[in-house]
């Protein structure tokens, strides 16, 4: 099937589009992917490496970047399902996905209890939406439970099993993230040297991101996040003297603006309801860099509200033309 782009963003993407190794498999390591860049200043749409970021960025901008590390959030049960463990909620209960192969799980369990590695069951409160449960794990620590049983939620796309360091960012010190903020993935030591050498500001946030939505048109749902105060003050202090806020990844746009108060960010955290359309627009990130998204995906409607519609169309014309690869190990967009 051919990948073609139409109304509103529904297009089918061709399997050969789909990034099924590592950038350090089958390239020369993790910077050595493609970036496409879309000038919104000019409306220029020019074709990249990865390596040349830091010729593409101004002294004085500040690229912000997500910390959340991966966890290992799979783990098979003795029904032969696999349950994603997603996010924590307020109240200290767990989302999870449950899956069969390589679709969600939408069926009846017996009891409503799935047999977990190590002798644990897990009781299935109430559905969240259509596919993900409410549980209470019984464990005292989802992460150390993980780290002893779990693996990486791999979809079908990827060829084989990596392991868990081929889902962590050069940025990650702060667990708890079911699927890699994959943006910052091709980062590497070297890069941000030169970024820095550049006069370019590199400041984090954390947000853990829960499961992706692969099959269904859903809205986020709230996760954690936390802006700390020396971030807040980088990015005021860089709009203050002109200079871009450049967030790394679609997860920090959700963070930055959820601290937003009166124009300025914040110190904030918390669990987080925003959700950034044109409806809903942006405060303080004038850039993006992001991967390549899922066909009719709200994160599409969120690149909307930092790239003009006309623009951002003509931009994944020319990913698909270009043949740039999607997914977590694929190339990256530039938006800026």
């Amino acid at each position: 099937m051919s990948t073609t782009l139409s109304e509103p963003f529904a297009f089918a993407l061709d399997a050969a589009l789909e990034a099924r190794r590592p950038a350090e498999v089958r390239g020369s390591g993790r910077s050595d992917v493609r970036m496409l860049v879309t000038d919104k200043e000019t409306g220029e749409i020019t074709h990249r490496r990865f390596e040349d970021l830091p010729a593409l960025v101004r002294p004085g901008d500040l690229l912000v970047v997500n910390n959340s590390g991966t966890l290992p959030a799979a783990v098979v049960t003795r029904q032969g399902l696999r349950v994603h463990f997603s996010s924590v909620r307020p109240d200290g209960s767990w989302l999870v996905e449950l899956r069969d192969r390589d679709k969600p799980y939408l069926g009846d369990v017996l009891g409503r209890i799935v047999d977990l590695p190590g002798g644990y069951q897990l009781y299935l409160e109430r559905r969240f939406g259509k596919r993900l449960w409410v549980v209470r794990p019984p464990f005292a620590s989802v992460p150390d439970y993980l780290a002893r049983y779990g693996r990486p939620i791999r979809y079908s796309y990827v060829e084989e099993q990596w392991p868990i360091g081929a889902y962590q960012t050069v940025f990650a010190t702060v667990p708890g993230s079911a699927e890699m903020p994959s943006a910052a993935r091709p980062f590497t030591s070297e890069i941000v040297t030169r970024l820095v050498s550049a006069g370019v500001g590199i400041a984090p946030i954390t947000l853990h991101t829960g499961v992706a939505s692969l099959e269904s048109d859903e809205d986020p749902y709230p996760e954690w996040f936390e802006v700390g105060e020396y971030t807040a003050r980088a990015v005021n202090a860089a709009k203050a003297a002109g200079g871009r806020v450049i967030a790394v990844g679609t997860t920090v746009v959700r963070a930055l603006e959820s601290a937003v108060q009166d124009g300025c960010v914040v110190g904030a955290s918390g669990h987080t309801e925003r959700i950034i359309s044109p409806a809903n627009p942006v405060a303080v990130v004038d850039g993006l860099l992001t991967g390549f998204h899922e066909p009719r995906s709200t994160h599409l409607s969120m690149l909307e509200a930092i790239c003009p519609t006309a623009l951002l169309r003509d931009s994944y014309e020319a990913a698909i033309g270009g043949k740039y690869l999607w997914h977590e190990f694929g190339d990256v967009h530039l938006i800026a």
